[in-house]
């Protein structure tokens, strides 16, 4: 396994920072069109020692989701591929939240020593927190209202029959992130990847190592089941994994330290093990700790820290161990 990370903003004092905790892959926004973007960002990483390694997070498949884009999306997340096979950036995470994207209803309930972290309370959700999601217009709030779970499905196998043939070919994989919170529905609006039995569909849908999972260990969690017989039961198709823990429900749940939670995190590093992932781990939603007010919530860079620590221990201690 490989220890990555989000970096906001990706600056140099936040890439030695990483560097000095083992990171080794970095994490980048979509880029726009422009290939100078990501080229250049992966020079600046290497120059710390580091690989960028994974792409996620704003990309063009709004209009995908909602079954009317005119080829525009399409192409550009083929363009997008092809750009990240010219570097060698080989993993692709996306979600397929239509209209919505990862929903909060606060984002400074108390953790430990007064950390502040975010939370879901479903009885809130009309006051939601959508972070990185922002409806283009009314319309299009509207017609994400209208879709139903068939319909995403449809949408979404006519993006992998698009996308995948390129992947494969450009030596990329995609990885479905869940829907989080992961609900049948949201603020009136379907959602498909709530519950393994959705990512057990997905990867049948379009065979290939092309089409993975995004194994977000929080949501899973969230999910009510046990995470290391899920890892197990999802096993080759996890290609990437962002590791937090929460506690709650899917309707009523707060995030936690990496070491403050219910999950057995040792034990779902033993599981990962088992099922033979190698691949990029990054910690995901972290606290918000002392002076660190004005930053991002759950990506600020204090609390990451703390998590690099956690997670390199874990990693250490579960060398040469299995699951029992």
């Amino acid at each position: 396994m490989k220890l990555g990370t989000v970096l906001t903003p990706i600056n140099d004092v936040n890439l030695q920072l990483a560097a000095q905790c083992g990171v080794t892959e970095v994490v980048h926004r979509y880029p726009g069109s422009d290939p100078a973007i990501l080229k250049a960002a992966q020079k600046r990483i290497n120059s710390w020692g580091m690989q960028l390694s994974v792409v996620e997070g704003y990309l063009p498949i709004e209009n995908i989701k909602l079954g009317c884009d005119d080829g525009t999306e399409i192409r550009l997340l083929k363009d997008l591929i092809r750009q990240m096979s010219d570097l060698g950036i080989r993993l692709l995470c996306y979600n397929f939240m239509a209209g919505t994207d990862w929903c909060r209803t606060r984002l400074d309930a108390p953790e430990r020593g007064g950390a502040k972290v975010t939370s879901f309370h479903l009885k809130d959700v009309e006051q939601a927190v959508l972070l990185g999601y922002r409806a283009p217009n009314a319309d299009f709030d509207e017609q994400a209202r209208r879709l139903t779970p068939e319909k995403l499905w449809e949408q979404l196998d006519r993006m992998l029959n698009e996308l995948i043939p390129v992947a494969e070919q450009c030596g990329v994989t995609l990885a479905m992130h869940p829907d989080d919170p992961p609900l049948p529905s949201l603020l009136g609006k379907a959602r498909i990847m709530h519950n393994v039995e959705g990512f057990e569909r997905l990867v049948q849908m379009v065979p290939s190592s092309a089409n993975a999972v995004c194994f977000c260990q929080g949501t899973f969690a969230t999910m009510g089941v046990d995470i290391p017989a899920t890892i197990q039961r999802l096993g080759p198709h996890i290609k990437y994994v962002h590791f937090r823990d929460v506690r709650g429900t899917p309707e009523s749940f707060s995030e936690t330290f990496h070491d403050n939670g219910p999950t057995d995190m040792a034990a779902a590093i033993r599981a990962l093990r088992d099922a033979g992932f190698s691949g990029p781990l990054r910690p995901d939603h972290v606290p918000q700790m002392v002076g660190e007010d004005d930053g991002e919530p759950g990506y600020t860079m204090l609390g990451r820290l703390f998590a690099f620590g956690y997670i390199r221990g874990l990693l250490h201690a579960t060398e040469g161990t299995r699951s029992r």
